[in-house]
């Protein structure tokens, strides 16, 4: 079946963007190692959770703290998957109805997909984006994640290198193409203060739940945001919406 051009381009962009978010699963199979994690609970993790960022902060967690901080460390990372909930409304009418559909869209529902599927002018290439790139990363990451848990193993202890706080700084790195608006730049300033001020007194883990409420706050009171109007794109990433 040919395809139009808009569709041709929604793959290439979808198989561009998969593989080149897949090979970061490496990472993420090396720090799982080094947070304490097994080669098959570092996979499972990637195959049920595949979230990156929320996968990275519950590891990022659970290295600092430990098996102690597994309850502070699953709840930021159930928090931080929450968003994929607002992505998966966005994507409906592009994924169109029918359960068996939407099921098998749920756990590919991510930040790469919906950046894909939105960035898209016509509804088959924005279907097409959203499929292509959600199946990449999916079969690219938990691959990687595999190599990169097997490759940790290999080396010993992971943490000899410093890869423990790798966690910390890759997640950032996630973060931070995010820090554009002067919202977003105000929560991850306050975030930070209200973490390193209670470090030193609470266990590992709940000074990420307490940053995490200032995110509600600011959210909730739309402090530094527009008012009386619709937000900027850069509050918002992914703004666009093209209507099927």
């Amino acid at each position: 079946m040919s395809r139009t051009p808009a569709q041709s381009a929604a793959m290439r962009s979808g198989i561009a963007v998969g593989v080149a978010t897949a090979a970061y699963g490496i990472s993420f199979g090396a720090l799982a190692t080094a947070s304490g994690l097994d080669v098959w609970q570092a996979c499972v993790l990637s195959l049920v959770m595949f979230s990156g960022g929320s996968q990275f902060a519950l590891i990022g967690v659970l290295a600092s703290g430990g098996t102690a901080a597994a309850g502070s460390a699953i709840a930021g990372a159930a928090l931080l998957g929450s968003r994929n909930t607002f992505y998966a409304l966005r994507l409906s009418r592009i994924i169109g109805p029918g359960f068996f559909k939407r099921a098998a869209a749920a756990p590919l529902t991510i930040d790469e997909s919906t950046a894909v599927a939105t960035a898209q002018t016509e509804p088959a290439a924005q279907r097409l984006g959203f499929w292509v790139t959600g199946i990449t990363v999916y079969v690219g990451w938990n691959l990687m994640t595999l190599a990169g848990a097997l490759l940790g193993n290999l080396i010993g202890d992971v943490r000899a290198y410093g890869l423990d706080a790798a966690a910390a700084a890759a997640f950032l790195g996630l973060l931070w193409p995010r820090l554009k608006a002067r919202q977003t730049q105000a929560v991850a300033v306050a975030a930070g203060f209200v973490a390193t001020l209670l470090t030193p007194f609470l266990t590992p883990g709940l000074p990420v739940l307490a940053a995490a409420a200032v995110a509600i706050v600011v959210g909730v009171l739309n402090l530094f945001g527009t008012r009386g109007g619709p937000p900027s794109p850069e509050a918002i990433p992914m703004e666009r919406e093209v209507e099927p």
